[in-house]
């Protein structure tokens, strides 16, 4: 499975939404159910399902602005 489908699925799970995901799609404050738990829930499963391990210090808003951003963000975890 990609990374970008493996996220898509984790947001939509996390989130419990059914919404498709592209590079634009705009997250942190622009979809409601996206909060800080939110943000835990997605971090703990990307850990989970990828076997990596995200610092406090690499989580930003940047890496939350849209799907794009975190998508990239998590293809260079996973490297």
């Amino acid at each position: 499975m990609s990374h970008q489908q493996l996220l898509a699925d984790i947001l939509r799970s996390v989130l419990q939404i059914d919404k498709e995901f592209d590079d634009n799609t705009p997250l942190l404050g622009a979809i409601a159910e996206f909060d800080s738990m939110a943000v835990i829930g997605v971090i703990t499963e990307l850990e989970d399902q990828l076997g990596i391990h995200i610092d406090d210090d690499e989580i930003s808003a940047d890496v939350f602005e849209n799907f794009g951003q975190l998508r990239k963000f998590v293809e260079q975890k996973a490297a």
